[in-house]
């Protein structure tokens, strides 16, 4: 994107620099020291959900090597280290008594950032529901407000004195339309009368999840992060444009628009939209899923195109693969589009009422190889040097970005892929969990400290 060489310093001395994970993916220990059952814990023993069959119990051992993890991303330059608190490694059953050794875990990781000169952002809710809530209900019940309350309170009386930037809720169209509408993801629902529900107490949360913390913390910097995606239509017609429009309102519009005020987004001739607002009368509470946010969050993973198909359910539409197409892919088939990425950046800047704009997550999954104690992962450094080319561009055009948050540090769970799909900047080996940094890690480095690209 960007037409001349750049380094991290092009991006102002105030820009932050960071690298982010989560919890579930990451920590594993999941039945250790009182944690409790997460969602994730329990959809992973179905059968033919997780490709291999794999289970979160270990991932990457961040529980036990955080200490290590937290040098490896100082060493790589890093500045933030983004990571999200377990809901039930510090409220086992969601609710009620607190176990003061996940609190304790938390505050050690926090204490580790800071001694080691990372700002530590913390996310509230990174998808790993405490089970014993998902059997009342989980997201679709009318008590998540009051269970979350609660749990945001509890974090900031914890943690509210070292922790200056938090981040609400992660991605909230995707687990609630994955975990609640499609069941590909924990806990696996399906079903509009699942998901409707879920999108409001999820937009709900995440507003009323930002005032606690402005009401305990008066001067923390407070976000949230959404998925993006372009939705572009396959060809000019007007049903594959409709389509797009249709996916774009639920892709990129449907939990942003509520934060600033506007309400779910509406579309002519879009069932799914009518009978979400008829279904959860959303319309009544605006003005509490509204909340001043100090910045948005946004993650973009890829870009997708849309034809009308009137076989699919609610929205009418599908995607027709990059691969179908013959464009550049990841390893999991995601569309690698930095133009793209750019269109959003501008997208969202121009909303009225966001202030600030930071990547929260940004990377890509490739087929990485250790051989002879080296990973050679050109493509992701090439991934890496067009999106920040596509950020630098869209900044030094008025865009009001403020930082940009590798994903992630080390190769983790990655959800319904397993331990298959690799996006970390350092190699893990899942039976040693040796490290090995790789050379888009030691590109980082090298980007950060001042070095061309």
């Amino acid at each position: 994107m960007h037409k001349k060489n750049f380094t991290a310093s092009d991006f102002g001395p105030d820009f932050k620099w960071g690298v982010g994970m989560a919890a579930p993916q990451n920590e594993g220990a999941a039945f250790e020291d009182g944690k409790g059952l997460s969602v994730w814990d329990v959809f992973a023993r179905k059968r033919n959900v997780i490709k291999g069959g794999a289970r979160p119990t270990h991932a990457a051992d961040f529980y036990h090597r955080y200490k290590d993890d937290i040098l490896l991303a100082k060493a790589l330059g890093f500045k933030v280290f983004r990571f999200s608190i377990a809901w039930s490694r510090v409220i086992p059953e969601g609710v009620g008594k607190v176990n003061k050794l996940g609190i304790a875990f938390y505050h050690n990781v926090i204490d580790e950032c800071i001694a080691n000169g990372l700002e530590p952002v913390v996310t509230v809710y990174h998808w790993d529901l405490p089970h014993a809530l998902e059997l009342q209900g989980g997201w679709t019940s009318r008590d998540m407000i009051k269970w979350f309350s609660k749990y945001v309170t509890l974090l900031t009386e914890h943690y509210g004195k070292k922790v200056k930037q938090w981040i609400v809720v992660n991605e909230p169209f995707a687990f609630t339309a994955l975990g609640y509408m499609m069941g590909m993801h924990a806990p696996g629902k399906m079903g509009t009368a699942n998901v409707f529900p879920a999108i409001y107490n999820a937009a709900l949360c995440t507003a009323e999840g930002g005032r606690i913390i402005r009401a305990h913390c008066p001067h923390a910097v407070i976000g949230t992060s959404f998925s993006i995606s372009e939705a572009k239509p396959f060809t000019n017609s007007d049903k594959d444009i409709a389509a797009a429009n249709r996916a774009d309102a639920l892709l990129n519009r449907l939990f942003i628009e509520p934060v600033l005020g506007m309400g779910f987004p509406q579309l002519d001739q879009f069932d799914f939209l009518d009978k979400l607002h008829i279904g959860t009368t959303a319309w009544r509470f605006i003005d509490k899923l509204k909340f001043d946010f100090d910045y948005i969050g946004l993650q973009n993973y890829f870009s997708v195109t849309i034809k009308h198909n009137p076989l699919i359910p609610y929205v009418s539409a599908s995607e027709v693969s990059a691969k179908s197409r013959k464009k550049p892919h990841t390893a999991i088939g995601w569309e690698i589009d930095p133009v793209s990425f750019y269109n959003m950046l501008h997208r969202f800047g121009s909303y009225d009422g966001v202030k600030q704009i930071i990547v929260t997550e940004g990377g890509a999954c490739f087929k990485d190889h250790l051989h002879g104690g080296v990973v050679n992962d050109t493509e992701r450094i090439d991934y890496f040097r067009s999106y920040l080319g596509a950020v630098l561009k869209a900044k030094q055009e008025g865009v009001p970005i403020g930082g940009y948050y590798a994903w992630t540090l080390t190769d983790n769970f990655e959800w319904a892929y397993g331990y298959s799909s690799r996006f970390g900047l350092v190699y893990t080996d899942f039976e040693t969990q040796l490290r090995t940094v790789k050379n888009s890690g030691y590109w980082f480095r090298d980007f950060l400290n001042g070095k061309v690209v």
